[in-house]
């Protein structure tokens, strides 16, 4: 495991050309999720269809991929299968946003974003990146201040803005790596 193991865990400008698909593509989940926030229906309608677009990150990511013409799977790095487990973790989290749904539907979204913001943790390790570290942590105590203070669309428009810079700080990290 040694030497080959770092080689691929710094070789990170490659890693993150496909993660990036998924950071973008989040971009575009949390405008869906901010235009579902303003609209004029009950709250469990929706959080419904907020489930329904962080459905969409995976297929939105993979016409990225396609777009800008980047190996989705990259099966040429072994971490790329650590990496999935790392997403696949999420989606245990999601059972508690699923709880609280129905059971406290008007904080749904903030534990989304926390869960969002907190899973991003081990790529900091994985990528050897501070800008996910910084930004695990900063995503998520300000969706918990946001979401407990604010209005659902308010910490919809604080994640969209979050995310963003996330992904501007991701490119930033790159680039000095050049």
């Amino acid at each position: 495991m040694g030497c080959e193991f770092f080689c691929f865990r710094h070789d990170r400008i490659t890693i993150n050309l496909e993660k990036k698909c998924i950071i973008i593509a989040s971009i575009v989940v949390w405008g869906g999720i901010l235009a579902v926030e303003l609209l004029n229906v009950p709250v469990l309608t929706k959080n419904l269809f907020v489930f329904v677009c962080t459905a969409l990150l995976l297929p939105v990511s993979y016409f990225i991929s396609r777009l800008i013409n980047v190996d989705f799977q990259n099966k040429t790095n072994p971490l790329t299968k650590l990496g999935m487990l790392f997403s696949m973790n999420q989606l245990l989290y999601l059972l508690i946003a699923m709880w609280i749904y129905p059971t406290i539907p008007n904080k749904m979204l903030m534990v989304l974003a926390i869960i969002f913001g907190a899973h991003l943790l081990p790529y900091s390790w994985l990528y050897n990146s501070r800008a996910y570290l910084i930004s695990s942590i900063v995503i998520s105590i300000l969706a918990l201040l946001v979401g407990i203070n604010f209005k659902p669309f308010i910490l919809a428009s604080v994640m969209l803005a979050m995310v963003a810079a996330f992904c501007i700080t991701l490119i930033l990290e790159n680039h000095q790596l050049d």
